[in-house]
């Protein structure tokens, strides 16, 4: 079966698009599972062949599950700290301590809300970890965290589609954040791998001619903000999306690249 793909016309004068067609039928992912297999078979029976320019956008929950990233908070003992932090937001306290386990710093707390610089340099709520769907045989205290290292996980599974399918692909783990002064979430890459993370345009001319000074285009973030479009954030059931159409061109960035660095931080 052939799903619909959701097109976005962009750089008209080029005549260029873009199409993010979500990958249907893909199961409940457990410990260990072979994804590069089951996006295969997903792409198989919807008549897709991989090509050199794609890119594929995969939900940090499913890379989460594969790799055992689940904690049972009936396990989780917390710490003073985690009480203190619970009693200020409201939430539970093991959740607390299981946040602060997977954080540097926390950046602000207040009720129904827990900031913090995640051990891998994020910025975000909760450290990540998330109760949503999560498998119906999951534990009534299961949560589930971010990967141990998202770079790896999408190099990874690069390396494992390029063996399976014979095309060396571009790989996106994205996650929901929320933003500074901006309501709602948007996906934004966690890892990245055959692809131009942070497009670098200081020193290109514009229209007239005028050399860009501060221009760094997030690439990956606006990949993975598309393909959310389609993933849904709710019950859609979509983990995994294809991107095609993309100028991968120029040198392999990670995602870590969009990292801003500690001195220059402008919010705190």
């Amino acid at each position: 079966m052939r799903v619909p793909a959701v097109g976005f016309d962009i750089f008209n004068r080029m005549h260029r698009s873009l199409t993010f067609t979500a990958l249907s039928g893909l199961p409940e992912m457990t410990r260990g599972a072979d994804l590069a297999a089951h996006i295969d078979a997903a792409l198989k029976r919807q008549e897709l062949a991989l090509a050199s320019s794609d890119v594929l956008i995969v939900a940090q929950k499913i890379v989460s599950k594969i790799e055992g990233r689940m904690i049972d908070l009936a396990s989780v003992s917390p710490g003073s700290e985690a009480r203190r932090l619970a009693a200020l937001t409201g939430k539970d306290p093991r959740l607390v301590e299981v946040i602060l386990q997977e954080s540097e710093a926390v950046v602000r707390a207040a009720p129904k809300v827990l900031i913090v610089r995640h051990r891998l340099g994020f910025v975000m709520a909760n450290a990540g970890v998330d109760r949503s769907n999560l498998a119906a045989d999951a534990a009534e205290a299961a949560v589930l965290l971010l990967p141990r290292d998202p770079e790896a996980s999408a190099s990874g599974l690069r390396r494992e589609l390029q063996r399976r399918c014979g095309v060396s692909v571009g790989v996106i783990v994205s996650d929901s954040f929320g933003r500074p002064f901006r309501r709602g979430v948007l996906n934004v890459a966690l890892g990245a791998a055959g692809l131009v993370a942070l497009r670098d345009r200081r020193g290109e001319p514009d229209r007239r001619g005028r050399r860009l000074e501060v221009t760094e285009v997030a690439v990956a973030d606006a990949v993975a903000a598309a393909a959310g479009l389609v993933m849904g954030e709710a019950a859609e059931s979509v983990p995994v999306v294809l991107a095609r159409g993309l100028d991968l061109s120029g040198p392999e960035q990670p995602a870590r690249a969009l990292l801003r660095p500690r001195t220059e931080d402008l919010f705190q």
